[in-house]
Parts: C-alpha cells; sequence; structure tokens
C-alpha cells in the first residue's frame, strides 16, 4: 500500500517541481505556473497524509518499532529549528526556545522525537495569529523524567473540544479565529501514538483566545543522568551489605 500510494505521488511532485523550475523552457503563460504550483501543493499535502495515514496504522498494529539512541537534546533541537523556523517567519509569529542547562540525554526514537516535536511546533504556529509567540521548552522534572513543552498565543481551543481533536481526522473550528486552517486531523492523533510508543504522556492545555499549552512528557527511565544515578545507588545499597 505504501509503495502504491506513494509512487504516482511523487511522479506528480517530481514533474511539477521540473515545470515550476522551467527546466524546459517557460510553460507559455502566467496561468499555467499558478495551476502547476497549485498541482505541487495539492500533491504534497496529499502526500503528508498518507505518510501519516500510514504511520498511525503501522503503530496501532503492533508493526512500528522504535529505533533507540541516545539523543543530545539540545543538539536535535537545533536540527529541527530550519524546519519550522520558515513556517514562523511567513506567519510572523515569533519563536523561543529555551533549554534547560545540564540537560541529560534522552534515550528515544530520534526520528520520532523529531516528529513529535516538528508536528506539535508547526501546529501551534499555525494556530497562531501574526504577531503572536510560540515558545518551546525542555527541561526535567522532580521524578527524573524529561518534557518538552509548547506554549504558544493562538486561537485556544474550548475544553469541550480537546477530546475531538485527538481523534482520527478530528478538527475543530475555533470561534475566536476567522482563518481557515487547512490541515488533515491526522497530526496530533499520529502524535500522541508516537509518545506513548515511548511509554511517555501528551497533555494539552487550552482556552479559548488566550493559547494552548502542550507537555509531551518521558518517564525517568528515558533519561540517561537519572539511570546512572539509580545505578550508582544501587551498587551504594549492595556493598554496605543493604
Amino acid at each position: 500500500m505504501s509503495h502504491e500510494l506513494r509512487t504516482p505521488l511523487n511522479a506528480i511532485l517530481g514533474f511539477s517541481e521540473i515545470m515550476i523550475a522551467e527546466m524546459f523552457g517557460p510553460l507559455g503563460g502566467p496561468k499555467y505556473s499558478s495551476y502547476v504550483r497549485d498541482i505541487h501543493a495539492s500533491g504534497q499535502h496529499l502526500l503528508d497524509l498518507v505518510t501519516d495515514i500510514l504511520d498511525l496504522s503501522k503503530i496501532e498494529s503492533g508493526k512500528d518499532e522504535l529505533q533507540e539512541t541516545m539523543i543530545d537534546v539540545p543538539r536535535l533541537l537545533q536540527a529541527i529549528e530550519p524546519m519550522v523556523n520558515a513556517r514562523a517567519e511567513t506567519g510572523r509569529v515569533e519563536l523561543q526556545t529555551h533549554v534547560a542547562d545540564g540537560l541529560p540525554r534522552l534515550q528515544a526514537d530520534s526520528r520520532k522525537l523529531k516528529q513529535i516535536l516538528v508536528n506539535l511546533l508547526s501546529n501551534a504556529i499555525k494556530f497562531t495569529e501574526p504577531g503572536g509567540g510560540v515558545r518551546l521548552k525542555a527541561f526535567c522534572r522532580e521524578d527524573g523524567g524529561m518534557t518538552f513543552q509548547i506554549e504558544d498565543t493562538g486561537v485556544g481551543i474550548a475544553a469541550e473540544d480537546i477530546s475531538t481533536v485527538f481523534s482520527p481526522f478530528g478538527q475543530v473550528e475555533s470561534s475566536a479565529s476567522e482563518r481557515s486552517h487547512e490541515g488533515t486531523g491526522i497530526g496530533l492523533p499520529l502524535t500522541l501514538a508516537l509518545v506513548e510508543q515511548h511509554g511517555g504522556t501528551l497533555r494539552l492545555e487550552s482556552e479559548e483566545g488566550v493559547g494552548t499549552t502542550v507537555s509531551v512528557e518521558f518517564p525517568s527511565v528515558r533519561t540517561i543522568r537519572w539511570r546512572e544515578e539509580a545505578g550508582r545507588s544501587s551498587r551504594s545499597i549492595q556493598a554496605a551489605g543493604l
């Protein structure tokens, strides 16, 4: 299914990119240029939807495995900045990142952690009006676990609608915004599934017209510092004969 869906979509994107660049000569009219850009944008949107659906299906079927590594969190956050900075600049949204000092390494799937954070940051930017702000914070909790928190000053979500945004294809049109926000309705359910795959939790707090805060909490067993300290404590107890 993945091959059958992606192959024609990649052909559409590839040929439309050639036409946009006019690699073999001009298209012959401004309307054609507009049409081919629409084709490319629609193809990319459809490919993103297909990819999200396949990823979610793979997780739900239990056939998706984590490729875990020891992640340098500040370095990973630097890597995803270019992926979301352009969107923030286009939407005239201020994007800030605050990383706690001495943050330990995190045992997780690097690609999926990037996917989690990019999904949440892109969502926050999309629903924040020009002149607003989005802030990403990374810190360790008292129990040794690590939290990534995304705060925005966007349109917000009514309390009764929060459960809807976590259901596949569930979308809410906020009364606080007159804009029509394009989306697939699959991003948050996929993000939730990726977080839970790591044994973590995702919490969303929101108020219409004020903003939204999303917290991704990884358990303490995934932070290297906590595991090292726990190991040293265990060895000390054994050495004392307790």
